[in-house]
């Protein structure tokens, strides 16, 4: 049994370097960053539930389970859970998934592929059932994400942790109100 890539848990992140970090990163995983790499939360937990790495404390060496990364991740990001579900979600589809641009619980999307050859195509826009978004604000991410040229995908995780997703082309209050049963 070959031992797994080892990964570091510090105030950077989860870190990864060497062959290691270079093979991860040409399937889509991390950000480079002087000669290192720096895996986001939610890209770590899917990579420790896969069995690809094992993550280990900086000072002590200690094994990190799954449970002990989301429990530290949680601290620092509330949404940790239902960016791994979305994240997790698609990359078992077969997509390489992205950091978004700031625009919330979000991802660029690339296409089967794509990755490395043309930017994404798609925003992902992760929104938990029950948690409301107003019309205004989903507006507001429809058009920057249409002011960037991409296609605007809303993952909808419910309360058994699935996710649903549909794509949004066109928002107004007065196609809600139109559609709206009465």
């Amino acid at each position: 049994m070959s031992e797994l890539p080892v990964a570091t848990l510090s105030r950077e992140g989860v870190i990864i370097s060497g062959r290691d970090a270079e093979s991860l990163n040409s399937r889509g995983y991390g950000t480079k960053s002087n000669g290192k790499l720096i895996l986001a939360p939610y890209e770590s937990l899917f990579l420790v539930e896969k069995g690809i790495i094992e993550v280990k404390k900086k000072k002590s060496g200690e094994k990190l389970t799954f449970q002990d990364l989301l429990q530290y991740f949680r601290r620092y990001d509330k949404d940790v859970w239902v960016k791994f579900l979305i994240y997790r979600d698609l990359r078992n589809r077969g997509y390489v998934v992205r950091e978004g641009f700031g625009l919330g619980i979000d991802f660029r999307l690339y296409d089967r592929g794509d990755y490395g050859k043309e930017p994404a195509k798609s925003i992902v826009l992760g929104i938990l059932e029950g948690k409301p978004i107003s019309i205004k604000e989903l507006s507001e991410v429809l058009r920057k994400v249409q002011n960037l040229k991409k296609k605007l995908i809303l993952a909808v995780v419910d309360r058994r942790g699935e996710v649903v997703y549909y794509s949004l082309s066109k928002l107004s209050l007065g196609e809600v109100i139109e559609g709206a049963e009465i």
